[in-house]
């Protein structure tokens, strides 16, 4: 019997190197789902849910052209609870079947990686046989965040933050974390994870 695919997620905290993290994997023939890209993408591409936001936020959401307004639907969700939660409601269930597709034509992987900021917040990880969490202390990802986003402020960073889980809560939840902070080499990290998920894997196609 053929190994089954496992589904594994990431996470982490903006600023915790979750990207850094996934390329590393890539360059170990590992698939990744960018949730977050995907979502961006889904916004601008995917018919349904287009027809969705401008119902929920006018037609203001996209511009003649029919791109999205990213900086107009910025404005309306922050600092507003209500309307975010109304986003995330249309466009979180889109990026879960966006996913699911996605896992499909990726059956003969081992496994293959889901990267996403609101693994837990969205209960997304519920789709997942396995979570890794990035981890680096809210310090050193705020002033990561800062010097990477110059258009943000401190501010808004931290209202971010402030709206995701925080790093002891994703250490508990998680089945493993990564440290990201600086003081541990990060490659042996990710070579350990990525052999005990082949082996995984494989254990799970006996």
């Amino acid at each position: 019997m053929p190994p089954k695919l496992l589904k594994v997620g990431i996470t982490g905290g903006i600023g915790s190197g979750k990207t850094f993290v996934c390329k590393i994997f890539e360059v170990l023939g590992i698939d990744v789902y960018y949730a977050d890209q995907r979502a961006k993408w889904l916004q601008q591409h995917n018919p349904h849910l287009i027809k969705q936001i401008k119902s929920a936020f006018g037609n203001a959401a996209y511009d003649q052209q029919g791109c999205l307004d990213r900086i107009f639907l910025a404005k309306e969700v922050f600092g507003n609870p209500k309307k975010l939660s109304l986003l995330n409601q249309l466009v979180h269930p889109k990026v879960a079947e966006d996913y699911t597709q996605w896992v499909k034509h990726r059956l003969q992987k081992p496994y293959t990686l889901k990267e996403a900021a609101l693994l837990y917040e969205t209960g997304s990880y519920r789709q997942l046989d396995y979570v890794i969490n990035v981890d680096a202390g809210r310090d050193t990802r705020l002033q990561r965040v800062l010097e990477r986003d110059v258009h943000r402020t401190k501010r808004q960073v931290e209202a971010i933050m402030n709206k995701q889980f925080g790093d002891e809560e994703r250490h508990q939840l998680a089945d493993v974390t990564i440290d990201n902070s600086g003081g541990v080499l990060i490659v042996p990290q990710i070579v350990q994870i990525h052999e005990l998920l082949l082996e995984m894997a494989t254990d799970s196609g006996k």
